[in-house]
């Protein structure tokens, strides 16, 4: 089987990660924070960890500025709905996931003013444009970090410059980045960082969250829920300091015990040294599938302007019956659709019919691809 699915889910997950899991359920399995023994206080010392292996992958300085959740969608809701006030302007790219898209909408039912700065067919944002659109009483910029669709990637650093010189800050969604690409948040001038555990960083489901960086008002800023988090129990309003703000309830502490294995294992191998092989597979990828005469292949065509992404369409063949056979005659996994990202295939013309997406990860190999090209061709020719 040739697992191209990875933009929606990497599989498989690497071994340490399956074994954290395992000794925190088998050894450890306590609520961490919640009480003074010591099976509470390793749960505790798994989350913290976590914490400071997110914070070290994306050069965050305060790991308790790592908020967890349950996937890069709450964060992006904690984020915007947290912050975003009736009267407030919001920035956006035409190429967003509905995670922010759908967000942004129901806040502009509520008073929020709406921006959606137009992408090139290609996925490309210019930042003048972004720039262009600033108005008064504009508060936030929010763009994903790279197309979930074309793997287009956004000029977040220029971004960031912009919001900078406008006193705004800048939201990004690095679902299709986070351990596929290098992000430093300071660099970068990023201020709301929203990832997922389950994709390129290679941890479970159910693991994610937001680094809030520090030009973020914690005053203004609301949680979605609000509960038990163990500390300032004595009281009966939410604690005012990070982490404890926006996480009540218990932690998945086997999921970030996972995660913090993922991130070890990412870093160990190098954010750049992934990125560099998933760049020269995604070229061979772009090379083959150009080379067939029916397909359509969308996006930046250049593997240095995307991550391993990639949508296309066979002439005379819906995108839904190629990625059926693809499974079933060809054990190829992949996704067809819109992808949750209606906005992005309006962008690049695509809409409403979609696309077949190939999203490689760090462990998909040139084989691979080799026989995913045999197999596109095949279904090329039968069209």
């Amino acid at each position: 089987m040739i697992y191209f699915d990875n933009a929606a889910t990497s599989w498989p997950k690497p071994p340490p990660v399956v074994e954290a899991i395992t000794n925190c359920i088998s050894e450890v399995g306590a609520n961490p924070g919640r009480s003074g023994h010591r099976l509470s206080i390793e749960a505790g010392r798994i989350v913290y960890a976590a914490r400071e292996a997110v914070a070290e992958l994306f050069a965050a300085r305060d790991p308790l500025r790592v908020v967890f959740g349950q996937n890069v969608t709450e964060a992006l809701n904690l984020a915007l709905r947290g912050l975003l006030r009736p009267g407030d302007h919001v920035i956006t790219s035409s190429i967003e996931h509905n995670s922010v898209m759908r967000p942004l909408r129901a806040l502009e039912r509520r008073g929020v003013s709406l921006t959606i700065v137009q992408c090139s067919p290609e996925g490309f944002l210019d930042p003048a444009a972004v720039e262009a659109a600033v108005r008064p009483d504009t508060g936030m910029v929010a763009l994903n970090h790279a197309s979930n669709v074309v793997g287009t990637l956004l000029p977040v650093r220029e971004v960031g410059q912009i919001a900078r010189g406008h006193d705004l800050l800048l939201m990004v969604d690095a679902a299709q980045t986070g351990g596929a690409y290098p992000i430093d948040v300071e660099s970068d001038m990023i201020d709301l960082l929203g990832f997922t555990g389950h994709k390129s960083l290679c941890g479970p489901m159910g693991t994610g969250g937001l680094i809030i960086g520090e030009r973020v008002d914690l005053a203004r800023l609301e949680p979605l829920k609000r509960g038990g988090t163990g500390s300032r129990s004595e009281y009966e309003e939410q604690p005012g300091f990070l982490p404890d703000l926006c996480e009540s309830g218990t932690l998945n502490v086997p999921g970030l015990a996972g995660l913090r294995a993922a991130v070890r294992w990412l870093l160990e191998r190098g954010v750049e040294g992934i990125r560099a092989r998933e760049t020269a597979l995604t070229q061979s990828l772009l090379n083959g599938l150009q080379a067939i005469s029916t397909v359509t292949v969308y996006g930046p065509l250049d593997n240095e302007l995307q991550v391993a992404t990639i949508s296309f369409n066979v002439s005379g063949m819906e995108c839904s019956e190629v990625g059926l056979r693809l499974d079933e005659e060809h054990d190829i996994m992949c996704r067809v659709g819109l992808h949750c990202s209606p906005a992005a295939h309006r962008t690049i013309g695509t809409f409403p019919a979609g696309t077949v997406r190939f999203g490689l990860g760090s462990f998909n190999t040139v084989e691979e691809v080799d026989l995913a090209l045999a197999a596109v061709r095949t279904l090329a020719e039968e069209a």
